[in-house]
């Protein structure tokens, strides 16, 4: 009879097309992932992968199987969540996914709040990558910019953020209030990443088309310790920027600034863990008091 173990580890190859990333996914060694997946082959009969100058690839056998496989994780993981959600104890640990800024700034100071009310509950502070997966158990909870569309999973919003522009007192004095009605031509930005849309990027990147970008980085913290340096303008979360005596924001915008919602996501078999309710409690009332969200409701 076959072992659903030895299955995660094909499907983590046939997803990730490595052994290192597959293992880093089912945090074991290279090693162990490539001789889990020869037994599983031997035992077949069949070769399910092929090393291609890309990385694993499912040949037609593996491809036969993978969507049984995935129906048996579906199954599997069903029943772990059936099983956690009758855990009525306040300990253990919470994987918290989370975007940056929030984290940084209303996340980890709160969380000290927890813990003098629930020592035995230990947070795992992660981003919020787009491929994340509440029903996959990349996470006990999510907060990200844009709602989640996964089945399974109840969400709701927790507040709003409002976005501005930017610089250092030191960048304005050498190089000016930004002319919008120029396209800011003769500025420097500090711009998100490429693969980022999101309303502030389109917004930011319509108002200054003629300025010259010299950092772009996906890290909230990167562009908030350029910006500080003087390294040109950046678009930032007010609920932060607002509060820093380096940094000048600029205002009369020919546009509003957009305003993000903020959603908090969590597995509809997770909601009644207490420690997970615990957490999200923690969460919401953080977020309300520094974004002036919703006060908390239940999910």
């Amino acid at each position: 009879m076959l072992d659903w173990d030895d299955l995660r580890f094909f499907l983590a190859v046939a997803r990730t097309g490595s052994l290192s990333a597959a293992g880093r996914e089912l945090r074991c060694t290279q090693s162990t992932v490539g001789r889990r997946l020869v037994s599983l082959e031997a035992r077949l009969g069949v070769r399910l992968l092929s090393r291609t100058p890309r990385g694993y690839v499912a040949t037609s056998a593996g491809e036969s199987i993978r969507e049984h496989a995935e129906r048996i994780e579906t199954e599997a993981l069903a029943v772990e969540r059936l099983v956690g959600g009758q855990d009525r104890r306040l300990e253990g640990r919470v994987t918290v996914a989370c975007i940056e800024s929030v984290a940084n700034v209303i996340l980890a100071p709160c969380f000290a709040a927890l813990h003098r009310a629930h020592p035995e509950v230990t947070i795992e502070l992660v981003p919020a990558a787009h491929n994340l997966s509440l029903p996959g158990r990349d996470a006990d909870i999510s907060i990200h910019q844009v709602r989640p569309g996964q089945h399974e999973v109840i969400v709701r919003r927790i507040g709003s953020i409002e976005f501005g522009l930017y610089a250092s007192p030191d960048y304005l004095d050498q190089f000016g209030k930004p002319d919008f009605a120029d396209g800011c031509a003769g500025h420097r930005v500090i711009a998100l990443a490429d693969d980022l849309d999101l309303p502030q990027i389109r917004w930011f990147a319509d108002l200054a088309p003629k300025a010259r970008v010299v950092v772009r980085t996906g890290s909230y913290e990167n562009r908030l310790y350029s910006a500080l340096a003087g390294n040109g303008i950046a678009c930032l979360p007010r609920f932060h920027a607002d509060e820093l005596s380096g940094l000048t924001r600029i205002d009369r915008t020919p546009t509003p600034a957009p305003v993000a919602d903020l959603w908090l996501a969590v597995h509809r078999d997770n909601r009644n863990v207490r420690r997970i309710r615990a957490v999200i409690q923690t969460i919401t009332e953080a977020v309300s008091g520094h974004l002036q969200g919703p006060a908390a409701r239940r999910a």
